[in-house]
């Protein structure tokens, strides 16, 4: 292991959260408190949710230095695919970690909204360099009669240490894998849990809706906008709409809740209990019929 700790593994921490959100200061804790391994922290200076595995293209980023009790830490004007990537470059950190761990995600990432997810995104970005990595997401939403506290958080991190203490001694006797990452979700009641279950990807979303906030135009945005519109022609024809008219403004509605998938998919095994272990690759490849159908297809075109 390259990591210039003697016999201490190095992991290292990153969410979409943000560097001060509770679920990864818990995990931060717990990786501390085992005494096993020496931890590092990069992740966003803020939020970062849905990121999916979104890089800052051509964009600075800037890094500074934060109190993490246990750890060396840094905060990232980035996403979590930016931590990740910097994070494991060798220009903050000498070497590079055994293991990178994203996460604790407030919410859930089953099914298809792995796609959004940039805690998956920030694991993700770790697979894609060849370091193994773990994104963790606590299922904490609609906690039925009760708050979320500290202490939900504690359990979370608590329950996946055993997973993570096991990758890497199969790391260290190098039999881990190495084509594929790893995808945990932990069930609400996680004090209750019924142990890990190996789960594949299910096809389960949280179904979003767009609401009208307003249809007022912004102050100071009254100027027509010229609209070139092409006819079959060729010909071009220019309009003109008023700005006060034509600007609307929408956001994200809650989300619809997802219907149970197949018995041994992500999402129906996390709603059963169980805390979920999904080993994810890169890409999702399409389903076999599909493949079957486009073989037969694409000749004829």
């Amino acid at each position: 292991m390259e990591n210039g700790n003697g016999d201490k593994p190095t992991v290292m921490v990153t969410n979409d959260d943000g560097i001060d959100a509770p679920g990864l200061r818990a995990l931060v804790h717990a990786l501390v408190s085992t005494n096993l391994f020496h931890v590092l922290v990069f992740a966003p200076d803020s939020e970062r949710s849905a990121a999916s595995h979104c890089v800052s293209w051509q964009r600075t980023v800037t890094v500074k230095k934060v109190d993490v009790p246990g750890a060396t830490a840094f905060a990232v004007s980035g996403t979590p695919a930016d931590s990740t990537s910097l994070g494991i470059s060798k220009k903050i950190f000498p070497s590079v970690p055994d293991l990178v761990v994203s996460g604790i995600n407030l919410g859930c990432n089953c099914g298809y909204d792995i796609v959004y997810s940039g805690t998956v995104g920030g694991a993700r970005e770790a697979f894609f360099h060849g370091i193994p990595s773990v994104a963790v997401s606590y299922d904490c939403y609609n906690m039925v009669g009760r708050n979320l506290s500290v202490d939900d958080f504690t359990l979370c991190a608590e329950a996946c240490i055993p997973i993570i203490t096991a990758i890497l001694a199969e790391i260290k006797n190098k039999t881990y894998p190495q084509n594929c990452f790893l995808n945990i979700n932990v069930p609400r009641e996680v004090g209750n849990h019924k142990g890990y279950r190996l789960t594949q990807q299910g096809k389960c979303f949280y179904k979003m809706g767009w609401t009208q906030v307003t249809s007022e135009a912004k102050a100071g945005t009254t100027s027509p906008i010229k609209v070139m519109e092409i006819k079959p022609s060729g010909n071009t024809e220019e309009s003109t709409l008023s700005t006060k008219e034509e600007h609307q403004v929408f956001k994200l509605d809650t989300a619809e809740t997802p219907a149970a998938d197949n018995d041994d998919t992500d999402y129906s095994s996390l709603q059963a209990g169980y805390i979920s272990v999904t080993p994810l690759s890169a890409l999702s490849p399409a389903e076999i019929d599909s493949v079957a159908f486009f073989k037969k297809w694409l000749p004829a075109v």
